[in-house]
């Protein structure tokens, strides 16, 4: 249960560090003349579709820095097991698994960059 909650805390802190760069986008603000203030602060107005890939880029990041854990997780299992062949399995499994989610966050990651550099083309 503990080891759940850490993940859920790191998770969190992740989640936290990458606001900043979801956020950045400027969305149509109206005519209030903050356009022209964030023009000049240097902010620039985006698409719909640049801001959703940014968002998706984000969330396909974190999964990435979480296989990697997951990956040194196993590792240090395995190191760790002392010969026990059930903890050498299990750091196996989890390193195999690891290895799965890795090829499916890459294989998310390209579709996804396919699909935005599109959509941001053909607008």
């Amino acid at each position: 249960m503990r080891h759940l909650k850490r993940f859920y805390y790191i998770f969190f802190l992740l989640a936290l560090l990458t606001l900043p760069a979801v956020s950045s986008a400027v969305i149509d603000i109206g005519d209030i003349g903050l356009g022209e203030t964030g023009n000049a602060a240097g902010f620039q107005e985006t698409d719909v579709a640049v801001v959703v890939g940014k968002i998706i880029q984000t969330a396909l990041s974190l999964l990435g820095i979480i296989v990697l854990i997951f990956l040194v997780y196993g590792g240090f299992l395995w190191m760790m097991s002392g010969g026990n062949e059930q903890t050498v399995k299990k750091a196996k499994d989890i390193i195999l698994n690891a290895a799965i989610g890795l090829i499916i966050v890459l294989a998310a990651y390209a579709i996804t960059n396919f699909i935005v550099v599109n959509i941001y083309e053909a607008v």
